[in-house]
């Protein structure tokens, strides 16, 4: 039986070890805490099953944020679950409501191909099954309280969800990306997200901190899985932000800054890696973070020219 009854569900989302969902299962009863895409649906009810519980028994679908490779599966999920109710932030469960804007924002980056083989077609959640989930809003699971609090830095519309039984947060993309492969013998190794398009560093800052100031033991990130260390992390976290907008604005105003930010960010990125001891090569570790530098570099460009205005 997983600890706590945790139970970490691969969405199978673009590669393996690269997004996941949870299932936190409470006295017969369960909550899945993110969903991947609608290709991860089959994942999902599959972990269900593996863990005894069949799909009336769960109770609860939370979504930390809005981004597709979080909460693109959330309606088709909700068809499944007949006794579910989803659980979103107020900036985001509208989108889920009605998934129009974020079909028309992500089929305008990736395009209709690709958005149809990732996403599928995005299905609605009926209103009257979405719990709007403001700052400190309790999620009563079996008698286990999931506490969740609004969490912007990666989105404005994003919560982090605080398990007292286990002393851990539910991070989304707040607490930033740590994958296996990257892992030493000092531990796990971070960076922060900034893709598009909400990015507010000093409001990462103090998210980190908010939930720093619980104490926690772990944190279970969507991509991917749980940590501990946290005090390391954290401080890794705080240094990093600050360093990836000092890079940003030293690339600004450059005649190809996306080009620029891009590099500026991997040789960064790798030196953190050589010197946290990751047993990949240079060229191995950018594969792992490839798309991660490139929606970073993004991000971080959209919040240059936000606050330019």
């Amino acid at each position: 039986m997983p600890e706590h009854g945790i139970h970490t569900i691969d969405t199978d989302y673009v590669r393996p070890g690269f997004d996941a969902a949870y299932l936190v299962t409470e006295n017969g009863r369960g909550a899945f805490i993110d969903c991947g895409t609608n290709n991860s649906v089959p994942q999902l009810l599959r972990a269900l099953d593996a863990a005894g519980l069949a799909p009336a028994d769960v109770d609860w679908l939370v979504l930390t944020h809005a981004h597709l490779d979080h909460a693109g599966g959330a309606g088709l999920l909700m068809r499944q679950l007949p006794n579910a109710r989803l659980v979103a932030h107020p900036r985001a469960a509208p989108h889920m409501i009605d998934p129009a804007k974020l079909v028309a924002g992500a089929t305008a980056v990736y395009g209709e191909a690709e958005f149809a083989r990732h996403y599928g077609e995005l299905v609605p959640v009926p209103a009257e099954r979405v719990v709007v989930a403001n700052d400190g809003h309790v999620v009563d699971l079996a008698g286990r309280p999931l506490l969740c609090i609004d969490t912007p830095g990666h989105a404005r519309h994003h919560l982090c969800v605080w398990d007292a039984r286990s002393r851990s947060w539910f991070t989304g993309d707040t607490f930033g990306l740590s994958y296996r492969e990257l892992d030493s013998g000092r531990g796990a190794f971070i960076i922060p997200t900034s893709s598009p398009v909400q990015f507010e560093p000093e409001a990462m800052q103090a998210s980190i901190k908010r939930m720093m100031a619980r104490a926690p033991l772990a944190m279970y990130l969507t991509h991917y899985g749980r940590v501990g260390d946290v005090a390391r992390l954290a401080a890794e976290m705080h240094e990093q932000v600050d360093a990836m907008v000092s890079l940003a604005q030293a690339c600004d105003g450059g005649p190809d800054r996306h080009r620029a930010l891009v590099a500026a960010l991997s040789e960064y990125y790798l030196e953190r890696a050589q010197a946290h001891g990751c047993a990949l090569d240079d060229a191995a570790v950018l594969r792992v973070l490839e798309m991660d530098i490139e929606l970073n570099a993004q991000g971080l460009e959209i919040w240059l020219d936000r606050s330019r205005r």
